[in-house]
């Protein structure tokens, strides 16, 4: 049985899992794929709910995740993608703030989150860089972000950072980044059988100290 320590939940962050993709280049449902001994989708909650005491999956099939101990929310804009997603996590949630991640992200950094999280900004976005510049799908939203969100939704635009020129953002730099993720690995995703047989196939050794845990992965 896996103890979670609450000690360490935040209470001002909620945790959103965005689960709302078509998963076309998979050919099945990614959020639900086995791994590390349960679904997808189930080894992301329980990385989360190391951070954050409350914990939102976003889908439009809730049905298919009734096994999670969590709240599942629809998009309030269908059809929207991932911007869509993010706006019914942070509508939805109960604090000041969200943390929104895919449902596909199987190299999330303990450190990196926390790190995140504790610089989070009701009014605005803090957002980390990498290699391949901003990643909004492992950011940190305000409830202040709802507004241009939705101004950007109803006049058809789905990207996530369409909202961004009218709310503080503050973006964490590369460099920074690297200092708790050297490889960018917290951004990879999981979108091809190809890529799901190569994690299958990684071996992964868990430290735990200090009640945190890293992963460090060697391939075969």
């Amino acid at each position: 049985m896996n103890f979670i320590d609450l000690s360490n939940q935040s209470t001002n962050v909620t945790g959103v899992i965005l689960a709302g993709g078509a998963s076309s280049r998979m050919g099945s449902n990614k959020a639900l794929l086995p791994y590390r001994g349960g679904r997808f989708i189930e080894a992301i909650h329980r990385q989360l709910a190391r951070h954050f005491a409350e914990i939102i999956v976003v889908t439009n099939t809730p049905q298919q995740y009734s096994f999670l101990p969590c709240r599942t929310v629809c998009d309030l804009f269908p059809g929207m993608g991932a911007l869509a997603g993010i706006h019914a996590g942070l509508f939805h949630s109960t604090t000041p703030a969200i943390f929104a991640v895919a449902c596909d992200m199987p190299y999330l950094d303990d450190e990196l989150i926390r790190y995140l999280t504790s610089r989070y900004n009701p009014a605005g976005v803090v957002i980390p860089e990498s290699d391949g510049g901003l990643e909004p799908l492992h950011a940190v939203y305000g409830r202040g972000c709802l507004g241009g969100m939705e101004k950007s939704l109803a006049a058809g635009k789905k990207r996530v950072v369409s909202f961004f020129d009218g709310v503080p953002v503050e973006v964490v730099p590369a460099g920074l980044v690297a200092c708790f993720d050297g490889g960018f690995n917290s951004f990879r995703n999981i979108n091809t059988p190809a890529d799901y047989f190569s994690l299958r196939g990684e071996q992964t050794v868990v430290h735990s100290s200090d009640n945190s845990s890293a992963i460090s992965k060697r391939r075969e």
